[in-house]
């Protein structure tokens, strides 16, 4: 079942629906790349992609044990190389906000580390990631 069309509107960029919600998302080529960057680009979407998914994941964690990670945020920088143009390094700085303990907290980093999108990225593609505590 198709989950997100995608329809190219011409000067570089496509706009997204997706389908069940209906929330819609346009994507533009970054201006290293042909495009005006006016708006997050396919590989943004990717690094951004895997801060979102960590966050989500840790938020489920989180409200299965009852501890509050409410306001939580990520940082994310995203390295690109060419020939061929590719994302080799994905930086995600989380700051983390926790009412749980120690144990806790580091449980919920290796959930985080093992979300779906982290696992499903290609080897050659770093993940450097930094969790930084706050009560």
């Amino acid at each position: 079942m198709t989950t997100i069309t995608s329809v190219y509107l011409g000067e570089l960029r496509v706009e997204s629906e997706h389908l069940a919600s209906s929330v819609k998302m346009i994507t533009d080529a970054p201006i290293d790349n042909n495009g005006k960057g006016a708006s997050f680009s396919p590989t943004d979407c990717v690094a951004t992609s895997l801060a979102t998914c960590m966050l989500t994941v840790m938020g489920i964690a989180a409200r299965n044990r009852n501890i509050d990670i409410i306001g939580s945020k990520a940082s994310v920088t995203k390295v690109m190389a060419s020939n061929p143009r590719r994302i080799t390094k994905i930086g995600v700085v989380l700051t983390m906000r926790s009412d749980g303990s120690k144990d806790d907290n580091q449980q919920l980093e290796r959930i985080g580390t093992a979300c779906p999108v982290a696992k499903s990225l290609h080897p050659d593609i770093e993940q450097d990631i930094l969790f930084k505590w706050e009560r």
